[in-house]
Formats: structure tokens, C-alpha cells, sequence
């Protein structure tokens, strides 16, 4: 076994792979930005090294900066967590190459898989049933517009080298397609360097499920039951279950083989998972990607199986068995998973980075937290929305499910925004509770209207403003919640109503500036100066959190000045538009 590890990565990621490497008395080595010198990740390791200035691109994606870490701190092995580099194949043999142990498949395995059509390709080979799609990338237009009138409307436009979302965009009809396909493959380029899309038949009401699977040296490959990632927005998942409340046993049977085979073919070895969406007869699954690294929901498999997957990784990483065989691997219990984002799920779930001030994690039978944060912790604009994982375990899915909604009365994160109303609202919608649910229910069926904050009556001009203070009092030895109200001597500056927000949109400003409602980067201009435009209308396209989000127009008028072009850095208010 290795004797010291360097984890490529950061947040509660880095610290969930350092207190594996601590369960098998590993030293561990921390990789850091200037943003992360007082990072949770940073002080948990046992040594930490700096590999550049806060944006990714200059410090965790320099490959020559966490190399250069790796042999300062005598690391002999290399964990890249999931993100960033856990999925570059250059990355894998850089490492390899400079002596290092590769926590993870070999790199042909990653290039090969990683592309989504040769991934396509290796599971017909592998008799595994694979959605109809393109074989070759798509540039044209009238490329979509073919495949489009012998499969129909909707189809999906998906990145090549993608992943998590990204790159992704669903075309419901002729006169999406042009907007559709230079935005995949804009936001392709943007986060895997390859601007390379393809096309395929787009299911409505699937579900989406996934498969882990396990490969050693030897040519061992094991299968794990199932993840059911089905509750989506914009292709991010929100809560992952295990096992599925939708797959009869048979079926997962069918799909645990179809997983199990491909990794044979492909010669897998380490952590890997296959995705599949299952249709809506329930009984028909289809081969959608593999990831050749661990997952974010990994935990779920954990807690249903009682095998810790990270430690699997490196046992398999340091030339060892896997130690278990498929007969070993039981279905025991229940496990859900909510990710607890820095978003606002009331506002089409913007990303609401931000200083934490207290913060309490929920604890009790059945619930781990998997964090990387604490009390009087800035979250940066510059990474991932995810903070942490919630997850719950119980005999079966009415008990696991009970206990997050009780774990989520106890988080408390102050100062930010986070999903944890969202979560609650989800775990306690009868779409949850039934099981019935699918990759469209939380965008197209769930009324989020219950999230939003409910306006207090404004007072006329002129007439003075109430504000409402709760507090804790005891009478008596008995302890009470008190609402007070006080009268405040100030006017009411009242707003232009604003335009109901699109998804992954987002309005700001008011009389004739349009201001950035969060900071970001702008990767897209829609309008030219002169162009008379609506409310509603997308002037921007702001990139924030590895998101993009349509910054609509707050009033009808002409654009008068652009104030930012594409690639420029803004921050919450900044002026970007003059529309008047």
C-alpha cells in the first residue's frame, strides 16, 4: 500500500478521499489555490502545496503545478477525485509517466470512453442497446434537421467529451436547432476543449440510471446495484437513491450484466460507472456514458453495499484484488442523497455563493455528511455550487426517507442560499414518496411556487414601514417563540414589477441600466446596439459556477450601450446594458 497520496482536487471531495487514505494509514497531500489557502481540504491534509491564482484554469487544471507538488511532498500516488482533471487522459499518463500511481483506469480507457460515440460504439460491441444517434460529430445545421426528421422532435445535441450537463441541449423543434448547436458546442469547448457535439433520439419521461462498477489488474470486473439519479435540473442532478423505486429485480439484473460486460470488453480496471436511461415502460434500458472515475453520489452505493468505494480504489491503484466477488455484493437497505448547493432554487436555482456564518450539520442514526465547508467560510464564485452531500440510510426507503427530511431540519447554513428547501420540499412531493418520478419531474412537474418568499403588504408612500423580529422568551419556565413588530419612519422606494424568469435565467436593474444579478463571466452578447428589444428577452449569456444563465431584458426599449462584450469578468450590479 501506498504510503503517501496526492489528491488532485479540493472541497468535500479531497476531504472524503484524505479520510479514506487515513482508514489505511495513508499521508495525505492537499493541492491549493490562492482562494483555498484556509480551505477545509487545505488544513485537513497532512502537507499542502500552492499550485496557483484562483481561477481553475491557472491553478488545479495545470498539470505541471500539481506534478511539481506531487514530487516536493514525495507523494507516490495520485487520487483526482472527480472534476477538474479526473477524466483527462494526458493527466493519467503525466502522472504514469512521471512514476507516479494513476488512482484511477488506464489512459487509452479514459480517451476512449470519454468520448461519447467511441463510448457508443465499444457497448454495441459489447451487445449492451445504445439510444439512436449519430455515429460522427455534427457541425451543420441541416445535419440535426436530417436526423431530426427520421427519428422526430425532441432531440438532444450532446458534447463528445462531456459530461455533468455541460454541453447539453435538448431541441423540441426546427427552430431550436441553430441557438441549440452553437451553444453546446460553445459551452463544449468552454469546459472540456473539444468542441465536438453529436445527436441522438431525446426519451421523454426516462429515468436515469446508473450502474458502478469495479475492475482489478487481474481481470475481476464487479457490478453494483443501482443508483437512481433520475431528479434533475438543466441535466444536474439534485437526489440520487439507491436502490431505483422504479427497476424490478430481473431488470436489474439485465442492467448490472450489460454494466459488468462492457467493463469486461474495455479491460476496466479502478472505479468506473455506466449510465443508462431506463424508458418509461421500465423494462427497456439504454447505454448513455460511462465515467471513468468516482462519482458524486458514490455514497449511496456505499451505504447499500457496506463497501467503502475509495478504499476499493486504492487497494485496486496498489496492485492488489479486489477482494470481494459478485456473490458478495448484496442489496441491503436504503440510501438517498440530497446535494446541498449554494444556489437559490426560489430564483431557478442561481447560484448564490457567498459568506457562511454559523453552520450546523445534521447528525443521528442513518445520516452522513460529506462536507466541505464550515462556520465563517466564504464560498467562491470561482468552483462548483456543491458545499456538501446529505445522505441517509434506513432499512428501507420509507425510514432513509423520513430521515433526510428530519436531517434536513437540522442543517443549518447561515448567510447563504442553499437547495435545502428545495430538498424539503422534494422529499416530502408525492412524486418522491410514490417513487413516481423521472428526469423532467422537478422542470416540468414539481411547483416550486412554496419556495418563493411571500411579498409583506408595501405600504402606501408616505406611510411608515413595519419590520418584523422573532424572538425566545420563557414565562414561567415554559419557553416561547415571540414575533414582535416595529414601526420604522421610512419611505417606500416602489420597483417596476419584474418579468416572470425563464429557466436558467435571471433579470437585473432597473430604469435604464440592466445589471448583472451575480458574478460571472460573460461568454455570449445576443443583442447589437440598436436593437429594440422586449422584457424577457435574452441580452447575455453569463457563465457563473460552471453554469450559463440568460440575462434577460428588465424593460422594452432600444439597446442604447453595451457595456461588456463576451469574455469580459463582471460583479453583482455591474452595469451591462443601457436600454431605454
Amino acid at each position: 500500500m501506498f504510503k503517501r497520496v496526492l489528491i488532485a482536487n479540493r472541497g468535500e471531495i479531497a476531504v472524503r478521499v484524505m479520510r479514506a487514505c487515513r482508514d489505511l494509514g495513508i499521508e495525505t497531500v492537499a493541492v491549493y489555490s490562492d482562494l483555498d489557502i484556509d480551505a477545509v481540504h487545505t488544513r485537513y491534509a497532512d502537507q499542502a502545496f500552492n499550485v496557483g491564482p484562483a481561477p481553475a484554469a491557472q491553478s488545479y487544471l495545470v498539470v505541471e503545478n500539481i506534478l511539481d507538488a506531487a514530487k516536493r511532498s514525495g507523494a507516490e500516488a495520485v487520487h483526482p477525485g472527480y472534476g477538474f482533471l479526473a477524466e483527462n487522459a494526458a493527466f493519467a499518463q503525466a502522472v504514469i509517466d512521471a512514476g507516479l500511481t494513476w488512482v484511477g483506469p488506464a489512459p487509452a480507457v479514459i480517451d476512449g470512453m470519454g468520448d461519447k460515440m467511441a463510448a457508443r460504439k465499444a457497448a454495441m460491441e459489447a451487445n449492451v442497446p445504445t439510444v439512436p444517434g449519430t455515429k460522427d460529430p455534427v457541425t451543420e445545421a441541416e445535419e440535426v434537421r436530417i436526423f431530426s426528421k427520421e427519428h422526430g422532435f425532441p432531440v438532444a445535441i450532446k458534447a463528445s467529451a462531456g459530461g455533468g450537463g455541460k454541453g447539453f441541449r435538448v431541441v423540441a423543434d426546427e427552430s431550436e436547432i441553430e441557438d441549440a448547436l452553437t451553444g453546446a458546442a460553445r459551452e463544449a469547448e468552454n469546459y472540456f476543449s473539444n468542441p465536438e457535439v453529436y445527436v441522438e433520439r431525446y426519451l421523454e419521461r426516462p429515468r436515469h440510471i446508473e450502474i458502478q462498477v469495479l475492475g482489478d489488474a487481474n481481470g475481476n470486473v464487479i457490478s453494483f446495484p443501482e443508483r437512481d439519479c433520475s431528479l434533475q435540473r438543466r441535466h444536474q442532478k439534485l437526489v440520487e437513491e439507491s436502490p431505483s423505486p422504479a427497476l424490478k429485480p430481473e431488470v436489474r439484473t439485465r442492467i448490472m450484466d450489460a454494466a459488468k460486460r462492457l467493463a469486461e470488453n474495455i479491460g476496466y480496471q479502478n472505479a468506473g460507472t455506466c449510465e443508462f436511461l431506463l424508458d418509461s415502460d421500465h423494462e427497456s434500458f439504454y447505454f448513455l456514458e460511462m465515467n471513468t472515475r468516482l462519482q458524486v453520489e458514490h455514497p449511496v452505493t456505499e451505504l447499500v453495499s457496506g463497501i467503502d468505494l475509495v478504499i476499493a480504489q486504492l487497494r485496486v491503484a496498489a496492485g492488489e484484488d479486489i477482494g470481494f466477488t459478485q456473490d458478495d455484493i448484496k442489496l441491503n437497505g436504503h440510501a438517498i442523497e440530497c446535494r446541498i448547493n449554494a444556489e437559490n432554487a426560489a430564483k431557478n436555482f442561481m447560484p448564490a455563493p457567498g459568506h457562511i456564518g454559523s453552520y450546523r450539520e445534521p447528525a443521528g442514526p442513518g445520516v452522513r455528511v460529506d462536507s466541505g465547508v464550515e462556520p465563517d467560510y466564504t464560498v467562491p464564485q470561482a468552483y462548483d455550487p456543491m458545499i456538501a452531500k446529505l445522505v441517509t440510510y434506513g432499512a428501507d426507503r420509507e425510514q432513509a426517507r423520513r430521515r433526510m427530511l428530519r436531517a434536513l431540519a437540522e442543517y443549518e447554513v447561515e448567510g447563504i442560499s442553499t437547495t435545502i428547501p428545495f430538498h424539503r420540499l422534494m422529499l416530502a412531493d408525492e412524486h418522491f414518496v410514490s417513487g413516481d418520478y423521472h428526469t423532467g419531474t422537478v422542470e416540468r412537474e414539481l411547483d416550486l411556487a412554496p419556495l418563493k418568499e411571500t411579498p409583506k403588504p408595501k405600504p402606501k408612500p408616505g406611510e411608515p414601514m413595519v419590520a418584523e423580529r422573532d424572538f425566545t422568551v420563557e414565562v414561567s419556565g415554559k419557553r416561547f417563540r415571540v414575533k414582535a413588530r416595529e414601526q420604522l419612519d421610512a419611505r417606500v422606494q416602489r420597483k417596476k414589477p419584474r418579468p416572470p424568469k425563464k429557466l436558467g435565467s435571471a433579470v437585473g436593474g432597473s430604469g435604464e441600466n440592466l445589471t448583472a444579478p451575480m458574478q460571472g463571466t460573460i461568454v455570449k452578447v445576443s443583442v447589437k446596439k440598436g436593437d429594440r428589444v422586449k422584457i424577457g428577452d435574452t441580452i447575455f449569456v453569463l457563465e457563473a459556477m460552471k453554469m450559463e444563465n440568460s440575462i434577460l431584458s428588465h424593460a422594452d426599449g432600444t439597446v442604447e450601450e453595451l457595456k461588456v462584450e463576451a469574455g469580459h469578468s463582471v460583479e453583482t450590479g455591474a452595469v451591462l446594458a443601457v436600454i431605454r
